[in-house]
Formats: C-alpha cells, sequence, structure tokens
C-alpha cells in the first residue's frame, strides 16, 4: 500500500469524520440535550484534562443546584467548590464562578460568541472559545484540546511534544484548515470523540477509524510515536501531617485555604511538615492536645509532585475546644461529622472526614 500525502483535502477529511459521527458518534451526553452558551461551557470547563464518564454525574449535579449562569453567579464560592469536590484542578472552578459573574454582571447575562470575546472571560483559553462558539453559536471556529491534537498529530505525523509552542503551532494550523464552515457544532464534537473512543492514547482502534487510509502515523506502524511525549522529569515528593484535632463534641476543626494558590479556597485540615511540629501547629491554633495518634501514611499525586501526608488524630483538653484562636489570615471551624456542611474541599481531606465518621458509627 502506497504511504499517503497528509494533504488530504479539507472536504475530504470533514466528510470522514462527518460519516463517521452520523454512525458512531455520541449524541446523548447531558451537555448536548437543550444546547445554550451556559450548558456547553461548563461542559467544556469540566472535561479539561477529566475523561467524559467522570464528569457526567459532577455535570448533572451542577446543573441541578445552577441551571443558569445567574444562579451559579449568584451562588458562594463555597457551594461552587462543595459541588467541585473530587474533580481536581480547582482553580477551574474558581475561574467559572468569576467567569458566570462578569457575564451576568457586565454582560447581562449574554455569553459572547466570538472566540477573542470569550477568551476574555477568566479560564476560558483558545480551544474552549472555540468549542463554545461552534456548538453554542455555530460559529465557524478551530478547536485544539487533547483528544484533537492527538488525532492531528497522528494523522500528520507531527513530530514533537504539543507543549513545545512550535508543535502547538504546526497543530493549530492544521486545525483550522480542516474546520468546515458547514455542520461545524457536530464536527466539533466529532473529532474530540474521534480521539476520545477510537484514536485513544494507548489502544486505538485504527481499523475503525474513518481517516486510517490517509493516516501517516498508521502507515508508518508506529502510531503511538505521536503525539510526543512531554520529556520526564523527577516528581518531587513533599511530606506533611494533616492534623484531626478533635473536641469533646467529636468535631473536627478546619481552616480555608487562601483564595489562590494550591487547594485555594477550599477547606482543609490543618496541617504541619512533621510530627514533632504538632506541638507548636496546636500552640498557634489556640488548642491543648491531649492524645495523639498517628494513622498511616497516604500519597497524593499533583500534576508537578506528589504529597505524602500523614493523617494524626488529636484530642484536645476539654477546657480548650471554644476557644478557635483565628490567626490572621485563617478562616477556621468546627466541622460536625454527623451533620456535615456543604464546604468545598479536596478529595483527600473529604476521604479523612468520611473515614472519621465511619468511625463514629
Amino acid at each position: 500500500m502506497a504511504v499517503p500525502s497528509h494533504t488530504m483535502a479539507p472536504s475530504r477529511f470533514q466528510k470522514a469524520i462527518l460519516d463517521w459521527f452520523d454512525e458512531h458518534g455520541r449524541t446523548n451526553l447531558p451537555w448536548q440535550q437543550d444546547i445554550t452558551p451556559y450548558r456547553v461551557w461548563v461542559s467544556e470547563i469540566m472535561l479539561q484534562q477529566t475523561q467524559v464518564s467522570t464528569v457526567i454525574p459532577y455535570y448533572l449535579r451542577f446543573m441541578e443546584s445552577f441551571p443558569t449562569v445567574q444562579t451559579l453567579a449568584e451562588a458562594t464560592t463555597d457551594e461552587v467548590l462543595h459541588h467541585w469536590t473530587g474533580l481536581g484542578y480547582y482553580a477551574r472552578a474558581r475561574n467559572l464562578h468569576k467567569s458566570a459573574q462578569r457575564v451576568s454582571r457586565e454582560l447581562d447575562g449574554e455569553f459572547p460568541s466570538s472566540v477573542e470575546d470569550l477568551c476574555e472571560l477568566p479560564g476560558i483559553g483558545r480551544s474552549t472559545a472555540g468549542a463554545i462558539s461552534a456548538i453554542a453559536f455555530k460559529d465557524r471556529a478551530a478547536i485544539l484540546d487533547g483528544n484533537v491534537k492527538r488525532v492531528l498529530a497522528r494523522f500528520s505525523a507531527t513530530e514533537g511534544w504539543p507543549g513545545k509552542a512550535e508543535v502547538l503551532s504546526r497543530l493549530w494550523a492544521l486545525a483550522e484548515d480542516y474546520t468546515p464552515k458547514h455542520r461545524i457544532a457536530d464536527y466539533t464534537q466529532a473529532i474530540m470523540d474521534l480521539g476520545a473512543t477510537v484514536c485513544t492514547r494507548s489502544s486505538p482502534s485504527c481499523t475503525q477509524c474513518p481517516l486510517s487510509n490517509n493516516c501517516l502515523a498508521y502507515h508508518q506502524g508506529n502510531v503511538l510515536k505521536y503525539p510526543g511525549k512531554k520529556p520526564k522529569k523527577t516528581i518531587p515528593v513533599k511530606t506533611c501531617c494533616f492534623l484531626m484535632i478533635k473536641n469533646e463534641a467529636g468535631e473536627l476543626m478546619l481552616e480555608q485555604n487562601p483564595p489562590s494558590g494550591l487547594w485555594g479556597g477550599l477547606w482543609v485540615l490543618p496541617q504541619c511538615e512533621n510530627i514533632d511540629q504538632i506541638a507548636e501547629a496546636c500552640h498557634t491554633l489556640g488548642v491543648r492536645p491531649m492524645q495523639q495518634t498517628p494513622l498511616p501514611i497516604k500519597r497524593h499525586t499533583f500534576s508537578h509532585f506528589h504529597l505524602d501526608y500523614q493523617p494524626v488524630e488529636i484530642t484536645i483538653s476539654t477546657s480548650a475546644h471554644n476557644v478557635l484562636k483565628v490567626a490572621e489570615g485563617r478562616n477556621q471551624l468546627w466541622y460536625n461529622l454527623k451533620n456535615p456542611l456543604s464546604l468545598g474541599m479536596p478529595a483527600p481531606i473529604k476521604a479523612l472526614l468520611d473515614s472519621a465518621a465511619n468511625k463514629e458509627h
């Protein structure tokens, strides 16, 4: 079989993908029903770096609580982050909330339709803006999410890691060339679906792919070479202790992180670097530890480091628990395990609280 050229006519490329989509594409996803710019936007933000199967239950709960951009704008940050707990990459939720407030207050609740104007909103980049513009407004706009990068890199045998500017630029040029003027919403969903269900990262179903006859990587026999991998770095390991400080009522002390930074705005257990610092940390918090029990060390992996954390159960003196000493910059509360508040918290903290609640039963 002759090796094809990747200069497949855009019209043929588009037809191949749309014909495949008409037969195999996903059309029953929650955000594909009752399409509005708001519903598309929320789904696209949630789908950043997160799989469809994970997103669906979060999306449904989010839409039930915040059915319009106005209801989201009026919600508290805690309410928004609570609905995001476990989904990760919490800056997405904070930016979602900020954008909703801007659209509601400054744009009369109407989303802009152009890629350029959408990119002015917090948390919306070029690809997400393209998806909103194409799917919600039916405007011609290219996208280049992770799935589309993989399809185009393999199809054209574009070498190199897409995190590099020159590689990304080549892929954007291809994305722009192949984006049609007609059926733009279907095409946008189709090329994302193709990457998610056929041109997958580790086990692509090349024989099922409508582009395989013209895919350079497939004809070279080295599909998994594309896209190029991110250069490997040794991921550092950080350690800490999470202090599960319990008062006589069985409540645990929580404190809220500052709005920005790691786990920004989320409620967490107080922490210190190691067990030797527990006494000093408790003194700063205004409590007197009576007994402490270290629990097994656990690991949580972020994109750029591992966190090995040791939970330590601490009971405090009965005379101290009402003296919740609010240190400067800290927002603290006692968390009732039997009657929990709706707070935004990271998955590891929620797991520790759930485990503590189960012990109470």
